[in-house]
């Protein structure tokens, strides 16, 4: 695949995947989905491993790595996901998930010494008006017997988590690990720390056989959860993480152009203003900074 296409494919898997989660929500709980979903795509994650000869034994510190990716990213943000998405429509969903790339930045700053310029913080400036404009009419309104209110803040821990999990990520890369190998045992943690979490809150392991449950589910799993992150991958190895990354300013758009069409959201020019904004502020703070320009003293020398 060329370039181009590894970056279509991403933007569309991983901006498409919120509205599949809509078609999960129902008869089976949202942690029993999630434990369905990862369950499915690390057994798919390890034997791709197992078939490219992929290093599979690693000692107790990688294990702890690994434990800790699968608790942030892969179990409980997305429960706080599935939940969530009850209330809200997908699109907002995702644009409350596109805020990862601020909160990624601010955490490595805090976690991982990395430095912060004012382009970021202009950036997270626009990314905060633009969640102010997007959801004036349910922060007006703020209560936590509102149920729109609760899912922005369970959207927004989500995120938070989804980010923490990047920082986990960060270190993990950092030690060597290898990303397909330790991505499939962190699947397979978040799916078993969640599967006993079910287990002890004594929430059934329901299924539902509908068409549209297991056809999300599947499309979930394999493209969202396995050809989403090895596309992403492929990518980030050839041009780079930052280059990679503005992928991610790209879900919402595909999310609320589906929301549009299946879950009927109208858009106001509030909404698309805080949009523009959100987008916006996320494409600065991933933007490269300019090359520093000449001093006059050196140009004249070069002159």
């Amino acid at each position: 695949m060329t370039n181009g296409l590894l970056y279509g494919v991403t933007v569309l898997l991983w901006g498409s995947t919120w509205l599949a989660i809509k078609y999960q929500l129902g008869v089976v709980a949202p942690e029993v989905s999630v434990v369905y979903r990862f369950a499915i795509a690390a057994a798919l994650i390890f034997a791709w491993a197992i078939y490219r000869g992929l290093p599979l034994r690693f000692g107790p510190r990688a294990h702890l790595r690994m434990a800790g990716l699968g608790l942030f990213i892969f179990s409980t943000n997305y429960v706080l996901f599935y939940t969530a998405t009850a209330s809200l429509t997908t699109g907002l969903v995702a644009v409350i998930f596109s805020t990862a790339i601020i909160m990624n930045i601010v955490n490595g700053a805090i976690f991982l010494g990395r430095p912060v310029d004012r382009r970021v913080a202009v950036g997270a400036a626009c990314g905060l008006a633009g969640m102010l404009l997007v959801f004036w009419p349910e922060l007006t309104a703020f209560s936590f017997d509102n149920a729109a209110s609760l899912a922005i803040a369970l959207s927004l821990a989500g995120t938070l988590l989804f980010s923490l999990g990047n920082m986990v990520s960060a270190g993990a890369q950092k030690a060597g690990l290898p990303l397909i190998p330790s991505t499939a045992y962190a699947m397979a943690y978040g799916t078993l720390l969640l599967t006993l979490f079910v287990l002890l809150r004594g929430i059934p392991f329901a299924f539902d056989p509908a068409p549209a449950y297991v056809g999300a589910l599947l499309y979930l799993a394999v493209f969202g959860s396995v050809a989403g992150f090895l596309c992403y991958l492929g990518l980030l190895g050839r041009i780079g993480a930052d280059r990679a990354a503005y992928a991610t300013v790209l879900f919402p758009i595909v999310a609320l152009a589906l929301s549009t069409l299946f879950e009927d959201f109208h858009w106001t020019l509030g909404a698309l203003a805080g949009v523009a904004l959100i987008l916006g502020g996320n494409a600065l703070v991933l933007a490269k900074p300019a090359p520093p320009r000449p001093r006059g003293g050196a140009l004249k020398e070069r002159i």
